[in-house]
């Protein structure tokens, strides 16, 4: 008896066993950012301690359960501040930086790393600008006064999330310092 492959048993095996590789994009690095947010401004190292009282105060403002690192927190002279922060997306972190005036109001958020493979559209400057001039008075809800990505829907949701939080953060313990 003579043994003939069956071409779609091959291309089955094929498909099973090539792996899905997804990369990380990296968009701007920390200090990249930085410069975007805060031109011609020096900014500080501020590092805080987040305890548990403000790890869930920050949690219940936003329903994020991915813990905030404290250590990347930098300040200006000018009371501003620049917060690096990480969500999940639909699977994989968003790593993004928000920008924060003096008066509390958002100056910018801009996307450090994505690794999800869709999604990527939060990158978009025209999406992003949508928090600029936004305070911790805003609601800063998806779908209310930030809309939704058709086909990111995850990501949109959990990076404004994110941004409620680092809102919060200000509030309850920078804008005081």
């Amino acid at each position: 008896m003579n043994w003939k492959p069956n071409p779609f048993a091959i291309l089955g095996l094929a498909m099973i066993s090539t792996p899905i590789i997804a990369q990380a994009k990296i968009y701007v690095s920390a200090e990249q950012a930085q410069k975007i947010l805060f031109p011609n401004k020096q900014l500080t190292k501020a590092p805080i301690l987040i305890t548990d009282d403000l790890q869930e105060r920050m949690r219940v403002a936003s329903s994020i359960r991915y813990p905030f690192q404290g250590e990347r927190i930098w300040k200006a002279a000018d009371g501003s501040w620049l917060i690096i922060d990480e969500v999940v997306g639909k699977h994989e972190t968003i790593t993004y930086a928000v920008g924060i005036a003096p008066n509390g109001s958002i100056l910018g958020v801009e996307i450090l790393e994505y690794v999800e493979s869709y999604g990527y559209e939060i990158a978009e400057a025209h999406w992003r600008q949508q928090f600029a001039g936004k305070t911790i008075k805003d609601p800063i809800k998806l779908n209310q006064d930030i809309q939704n990505i058709g086909g990111a829907t995850l990501s949109c949701k959990h990076l404004t999330d994110g941004v409620k939080r680092v809102l919060t953060l200000y509030d309850l313990a920078l804008k005081a310092k």
